[in-house]
Protein backbone atom coordinates (compact mmCIF):
# COMPACT_ATOMS: atom_id res chain seq x y z
CA UNK A 1 0.00 0.00 0.00
CA UNK A 2 1.04 3.30 -0.98
CA UNK A 3 0.50 6.47 1.70
CA UNK A 4 -0.79 10.12 0.66
CA UNK A 5 -0.68 13.03 2.70
CA UNK A 6 -2.71 15.75 1.09
CA UNK A 7 -3.85 19.02 2.56
CA UNK A 8 -6.44 21.59 1.05
CA UNK A 9 -8.44 18.05 0.76
CA UNK A 10 -11.43 19.60 1.37
CA UNK A 11 -12.59 21.07 -1.79
CA UNK A 12 -11.14 22.07 -5.28
CA UNK A 13 -8.20 20.58 -6.46
CA UNK A 14 -7.38 18.54 -3.58
CA UNK A 15 -10.86 17.14 -2.91
CA UNK A 16 -10.73 16.15 -6.55
CA UNK A 17 -7.09 14.21 -6.16
CA UNK A 18 -8.48 13.06 -2.74
CA UNK A 19 -10.74 11.21 -4.68
CA UNK A 20 -9.22 9.91 -7.53
CA UNK A 21 -6.25 8.62 -5.27
CA UNK A 22 -8.76 6.60 -3.41
CA UNK A 23 -9.85 5.24 -6.67
CA UNK A 24 -6.90 2.79 -6.35
CA UNK A 25 -7.46 0.06 -3.54
CA UNK A 26 -3.73 0.24 -3.07
CA UNK A 27 -3.43 4.33 -1.89
CA UNK A 28 -4.46 5.58 1.54
CA UNK A 29 -5.13 9.03 1.94
CA UNK A 30 -4.40 10.95 5.04
CA UNK A 31 -6.23 14.47 4.44
CA UNK A 32 -5.61 17.28 6.27
CA UNK A 33 -7.70 20.41 6.24
CA UNK A 34 -9.51 22.67 8.15
CA UNK A 35 -12.99 21.86 7.28
CA UNK A 36 -13.25 17.90 7.39
CA UNK A 37 -16.90 17.46 6.75
CA UNK A 38 -16.90 16.81 3.14
CA UNK A 39 -13.93 14.26 3.90
CA UNK A 40 -16.03 12.61 6.35
CA UNK A 41 -18.75 12.00 3.91
CA UNK A 42 -16.18 10.76 1.57
CA UNK A 43 -15.22 8.28 3.97
CA UNK A 44 -18.34 6.40 4.69
CA UNK A 45 -18.22 5.54 1.12
CA UNK A 46 -18.11 1.34 0.58
CA UNK A 47 -15.64 1.74 -1.95
CA UNK A 48 -13.23 3.89 0.34
CA UNK A 49 -13.22 1.48 3.58
CA UNK A 50 -10.78 2.61 5.92
CA UNK A 51 -8.28 3.96 3.38
CA UNK A 52 -9.40 7.46 4.14
CA UNK A 53 -8.05 9.24 7.43
CA UNK A 54 -9.09 12.60 7.78
CA UNK A 55 -7.55 15.19 9.84
CA UNK A 56 -8.44 18.86 10.84
CA UNK A 57 -5.83 20.67 11.04
CA UNK A 58 -4.64 24.25 10.38
CA UNK A 59 -0.83 24.15 8.95
CA UNK A 60 -0.33 26.90 10.66
CA UNK A 61 -0.85 25.87 14.12
CA UNK A 62 2.14 24.46 15.95
CA UNK A 63 0.04 21.70 17.31
CA UNK A 64 0.40 18.66 15.32
CA UNK A 65 -1.07 16.36 18.07
CA UNK A 66 -4.21 15.60 15.83
CA UNK A 67 -1.55 14.50 12.78
CA UNK A 68 0.79 12.58 14.99
CA UNK A 69 -1.85 10.52 15.82
CA UNK A 70 -3.50 9.73 12.60
CA UNK A 71 -0.20 8.89 11.55
CA UNK A 72 0.36 6.58 14.09
CA UNK A 73 -0.96 3.43 11.83
CA UNK A 74 1.55 4.54 9.11
CA UNK A 75 5.36 3.99 9.22
CA UNK A 76 5.62 5.28 5.78
CA UNK A 77 4.66 8.20 3.28
CA UNK A 78 5.67 7.64 0.04
CA UNK A 79 3.34 10.92 -1.49
CA UNK A 80 3.74 14.73 0.18
CA UNK A 81 0.99 16.77 -1.62
CA UNK A 82 1.21 20.87 -0.42
CA UNK A 83 -1.85 22.42 -1.92
CA UNK A 84 -3.52 24.24 0.74
CA UNK A 85 -3.28 27.54 -0.10
CA UNK A 86 -4.24 31.39 0.76
CA UNK A 87 -5.28 33.89 -1.64
CA UNK A 88 -5.86 37.76 -0.37
CA UNK A 89 -7.08 39.67 -3.19
CA UNK A 90 -6.16 43.54 -2.27
CA UNK A 91 -4.12 46.00 -3.77
CA UNK A 92 -0.46 46.57 -3.13
CA UNK A 93 -1.83 49.90 -1.36
CA UNK A 94 -3.91 48.48 1.09
CA UNK A 95 -2.93 45.11 1.91
CA UNK A 96 -1.74 45.08 5.71
CA UNK A 97 1.29 42.95 7.66
CA UNK A 98 -1.30 40.84 8.75
CA UNK A 99 -2.53 40.34 5.12
CA UNK A 100 1.59 39.69 4.42
CA UNK A 101 1.93 37.31 7.64
CA UNK A 102 -1.25 35.16 6.83
CA UNK A 103 -0.25 34.68 3.06
CA UNK A 104 3.58 33.58 3.95
CA UNK A 105 2.17 31.39 6.86
CA UNK A 106 0.14 29.32 4.82
CA UNK A 107 1.65 29.28 1.03
CA UNK A 108 5.41 29.06 2.61
CA UNK A 109 5.70 28.34 6.55
CA UNK A 110 3.04 26.46 6.94
CA UNK A 111 4.48 24.22 3.95
CA UNK A 112 8.03 23.95 5.76
CA UNK A 113 6.71 23.46 9.08
CA UNK A 114 4.11 20.49 7.62
CA UNK A 115 7.41 19.01 6.20
CA UNK A 116 10.05 19.04 8.90
CA UNK A 117 7.26 16.96 10.92
CA UNK A 118 6.77 14.34 8.03
CA UNK A 119 10.34 13.48 7.41
CA UNK A 120 11.23 10.86 9.43
CA UNK A 121 8.24 8.91 7.77
CA UNK A 122 9.52 10.31 4.31
CA UNK A 123 13.02 9.02 4.94
CA UNK A 124 11.71 5.67 5.47
CA UNK A 125 10.44 5.34 2.01
CA UNK A 126 12.18 4.77 -0.78
CA UNK A 127 12.20 7.32 -3.12
CA UNK A 128 9.25 9.55 -1.61
CA UNK A 129 8.24 12.23 -3.63
CA UNK A 130 6.66 15.66 -2.34
CA UNK A 131 5.07 17.94 -4.47
CA UNK A 132 4.13 21.42 -3.74
CA UNK A 133 1.32 23.29 -5.19
CA UNK A 134 2.69 26.71 -6.79
CA UNK A 135 1.08 28.99 -9.09
CA UNK A 136 1.75 30.46 -12.82
CA UNK A 137 1.31 33.85 -10.59
CA UNK A 138 4.63 32.79 -8.55
CA UNK A 139 6.91 31.70 -11.90
CA UNK A 140 9.56 33.99 -13.21
CA UNK A 141 8.86 36.00 -16.36
CA UNK A 142 4.88 35.23 -16.01
CA UNK A 143 2.31 37.75 -16.26
CA UNK A 144 1.38 39.05 -13.21
CA UNK A 145 -2.06 40.84 -12.13
CA UNK A 146 -3.24 43.64 -9.60
CA UNK A 147 -4.26 42.61 -6.43
CA UNK A 148 -2.34 39.59 -6.17
CA UNK A 149 1.17 40.89 -5.00
CA UNK A 150 1.28 38.79 -1.65
CA UNK A 151 0.04 35.86 -3.06
CA UNK A 152 2.56 35.72 -6.28
CA UNK A 153 5.35 36.61 -3.94
CA UNK A 154 4.55 33.50 -1.44
CA UNK A 155 3.99 31.19 -4.28
CA UNK A 156 7.38 32.57 -5.83
CA UNK A 157 9.03 32.27 -2.48
CA UNK A 158 7.53 28.41 -2.26
CA UNK A 159 9.13 27.56 -6.25
CA UNK A 160 12.63 28.43 -5.22
CA UNK A 161 11.96 26.86 -1.67
CA UNK A 162 11.38 23.66 -3.51
CA UNK A 163 15.02 24.00 -5.52
CA UNK A 164 16.22 24.40 -2.41
CA UNK A 165 14.60 21.40 -0.41
CA UNK A 166 15.34 18.93 -3.34
CA UNK A 167 19.03 19.79 -2.86
CA UNK A 168 18.48 18.87 1.12
CA UNK A 169 16.63 16.01 0.81
CA UNK A 170 18.69 13.85 -1.88
CA UNK A 171 20.44 12.26 0.74
CA UNK A 172 17.60 10.40 1.94
CA UNK A 173 16.70 9.62 -1.54
CA UNK A 174 13.23 12.15 -1.62
CA UNK A 175 12.37 14.29 -4.56
CA UNK A 176 10.46 17.59 -4.29
CA UNK A 177 9.17 19.75 -7.28
CA UNK A 178 7.13 22.45 -7.38
CA UNK A 179 4.39 22.65 -10.06
CA UNK A 180 2.93 26.24 -10.82
CA UNK A 181 -0.72 25.83 -12.05
CA UNK A 182 -2.41 27.99 -14.38
CA UNK A 183 -6.01 28.63 -14.22
CA UNK A 184 -8.27 26.08 -12.98
CA UNK A 185 -11.83 26.80 -12.19
CA UNK A 186 -12.06 26.60 -8.43
CA UNK A 187 -13.01 28.94 -5.59
CA UNK A 188 -9.95 30.75 -5.43
CA UNK A 189 -9.77 31.36 -8.62
CA UNK A 190 -13.13 32.89 -8.79
CA UNK A 191 -12.50 34.92 -5.52
CA UNK A 192 -9.28 36.68 -7.88
CA UNK A 193 -10.88 36.70 -11.06
CA UNK A 194 -14.92 36.11 -11.10
CA UNK A 195 -16.54 35.45 -13.53
CA UNK A 196 -13.91 34.24 -15.57
CA UNK A 197 -13.66 30.60 -17.49
CA UNK A 198 -11.28 29.42 -17.02
CA UNK A 199 -9.75 26.28 -19.18
CA UNK A 200 -9.66 23.14 -16.53
CA UNK A 201 -11.92 21.86 -14.36
CA UNK A 202 -10.52 20.58 -10.49
CA UNK A 203 -10.87 16.90 -11.94
CA UNK A 204 -8.81 17.49 -14.75
CA UNK A 205 -5.73 18.91 -12.85
CA UNK A 206 -6.35 16.01 -10.25
CA UNK A 207 -6.33 13.86 -12.56
CA UNK A 208 -2.72 15.00 -14.07
CA UNK A 209 -1.42 15.32 -10.09
CA UNK A 210 -2.43 11.91 -9.18
CA UNK A 211 -0.03 10.60 -11.91
CA UNK A 212 2.68 13.48 -11.48
CA UNK A 213 3.09 12.66 -7.99
CA UNK A 214 3.74 9.21 -8.49
CA UNK A 215 5.67 9.10 -11.85
CA UNK A 216 7.19 12.51 -12.10
CA UNK A 217 10.34 12.13 -9.87
CA UNK A 218 11.30 9.60 -12.18
CA UNK A 219 12.30 12.77 -14.64
CA UNK A 220 12.62 15.76 -12.40
CA UNK A 221 13.91 16.78 -9.11
CA UNK A 222 14.29 20.08 -7.54
CA UNK A 223 12.24 21.63 -10.62
CA UNK A 224 9.89 24.24 -11.16
CA UNK A 225 7.38 23.07 -13.62
CA UNK A 226 4.65 25.26 -15.60
CA UNK A 227 1.47 23.72 -15.67
CA UNK A 228 -0.94 25.83 -17.57
CA UNK A 229 -2.94 26.28 -20.75
CA UNK A 230 -2.54 30.16 -19.83
CA UNK A 231 -2.87 33.06 -17.66
CA UNK A 232 -4.69 33.91 -15.00
CA UNK A 233 -3.02 31.88 -12.49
Amino acid sequence: MKNVVITGASRGIGFETTKLFLSDPTINVIAISRNIAPLQALAKEETVGNRLTCVAMDITNEDYSSLEIALEPFDTIDILINNAGLLINKSFKELTKSDWQQTFNVNLFGVSQLIQHLLPKLEKTAKAHIVNIGSMGGFQGSSKFNGLSAYSASKAALACFSECLASELIEFDIACNCLCLGAVNTEMLQTAFPGYKAPLNSNEMAAFLVDFSQNGHRFFNGRVLPVALGNPG
